[in-house]
């Protein structure tokens, strides 16, 4: 069998914060012990198929610019796929992650009709199986892609053509299935054109009840089957679509309770689709962790010049750190994860790359953990959160959310000027100050 990443010819290590060599962990050491785990379980990071080994570093104004010889290979397509997986494995047991994740067309070529694609599908399921067996690497999630092909330019559940609806739903029948059959921890579903380009054509009601009918469906058949993991949506503002359905991590929340989903489907939180809502990514993990939606984090990032979804490797340790800090706080991961959901830059052309751009990522997410667990040992930042909703423990506040108070009972309270609010600090440079200096003692 070839071999594709020659520069490294053994799994990369922890070295240590003063390595000098770039193809080392200088933070990411999977057996330390980390708010009571190691820190390989509470971070269960995964490398993703598409952007690593799918996609040939093409854009809308180029062709591709990487050295990508299992998807330049000639001939028959189902020796490239298996050329392909060839070079993921041994990318995935060179860096040293213990998960992937993959779509179905990312490991499967297409075929002239859908028992031929399904069938091929079929046979590199097979061959992933052997490969996760040989190299104990794990399945984080597996999805199906239903929006890039012509047939889904309308969307795939809320298409206004019931046929596309059930040609997604096949698929997503046989990726749900594969996804069991590897032993995956999670499902993913992500709307990519679940959404609408203009309202002159759209009918915003059938098409949410579409999609609703379609995640009861996958419901239905994720018990039929026994899947013990957990459903995943993946909130995005637009792009490709003006508008998408599942907006951001709060618009999931009331759509799952809407349709009653809630409970079945929660969420797998992306940083850059965070920033694309408008929202910080802190944001999104802590509306989904306080409301009981959090599932797993697909970890990349935007650039603030770009207004677009560039899904670069993650490199600010105050971001992640943030949001790891609302993961820890709500009990860390279940099935959930830190997926790398993230593209090398056009330019960024070799093959060692890959693992540049994933060593770095790895190492941030490992600080992030880092700087997380500092601050839920030292417990300021939630003594001050306490602190500032005590109120609520008294008698006032337990009686307000009990419904014991009416409007025109507190109304005379406050008449009477037995209730005169002093206003109080909220001290956010203060808080600032304590992010930087846990930050500054961490990392």
């Amino acid at each position: 069998m070839a071999e594709f990443f020659t520069d490294v010819q053994s799994p990369i290590k922890y070295e240590g914060p003063d390595t000098t060599n770039e193809l080392a962990y200088r933070y990411y050491d999977p057996d330390r012990i980390v708010l009571g785990k190691r820190m390989e379980d509470q971070l269960r990071m995964a490398v993703c198929y598409w952007h690593s080994f799918a996609w040939p570093g093409s854009d809308v104004f180029g062709s591709g610019t990487f050295d990508r010889p299992w998807i330049d290979a000639a001939g028959d397509p189902m020796d490239a796929a298996r050329m392909k997986m060839d070079a993921a494995f041994e990318f995935f047991a060179k860096l040293g992650l213990p998960f992937y994740c993959f779509h179905d067309v990312d490991i499967a070529p297409a075929g002239d009709t859908y028992a031929e694609t399904k069938a091929n599908f079929e046979a590199m399921v097979d061959y992933a199986e052997a490969k996760m067996a040989d190299t104990g690497v794990k399945l984080l999630w597996g999805t199906a892609n239903v929006f890039s092909h012509p047939r889904f330019a309308a969307g795939a559940s809320t298409n206004p053509d019931p046929e596309a609806f059930a040609y997604a739903a096949a698929q997503v029948r046989n990726a749900l299935d594969a996804t069991n059959r590897l032993g995956g921890a999670n499902y993913v579903l992500w709307g990519g054109r679940e959404g609408y380009e203009t309202l002159l054509n759209t009918r915003m009601k059938h098409e949410s009840d579409q999609l609703a009918r379609f995640l009861h469906m996958v419901v239905e058949h994720k018990r039929n089957i026994g899947f013990d993991g957990m459903l995943l949506i993946e909130p995005k503002p637009q792009e490709p679509t003006k508008h998408q359905y599942d907006y951001d991590s709060a618009t999931v929340h009331g759509f799952l309770e809407r349709y009653d989903l809630l409970g079945e489907l929660f969420v797998n939180i992306e940083v850059n689709h965070a920033t694309l809502a408008g929202h910080s990514f802190h944001h999104e993990v802590a509306y989904a962790v306080d409301n009981g939606t959090f599932g797993s984090i697909d970890a990349n990032r935007g650039d603030s010049q770009n207004g677009w979804d560039t899904d670069q490797f993650p490199n600010s340790v105050e971001e992640m750190a943030l949001a790891t800090y609302e993961i820890m706080r709500g009990g860390g991961f279940t099935s959930g994860g830190f997926n790398f959901d993230t593209k090398l830059r056009r330019q960024s052309m070799d093959r060692t790359d890959l693992f540049y751009g994933h060593i770095g990522a790895v190492d941030t997410v490992a600080q992030s953990l880092l700087v997380a667990a500092a601050l839920i040992e030292d417990g300021a930042l939630e003594a001050a959160r306490d602190a500032r909703y005590a109120g609520w423990d008294g008698a006032l506040g337990t009686d307000i959310l009990a419904g014991n108070l009416s409007l025109a009972d507190l109304e005379v309270r406050v008449v009477s000027g037995e209730i005169d609010p002093t206003p109080v600090s909220g001290g956010q440079e203060r808080l600032e100050n304590l992010i930087n200096r846990t930050l500054w003692r961490t990392v």
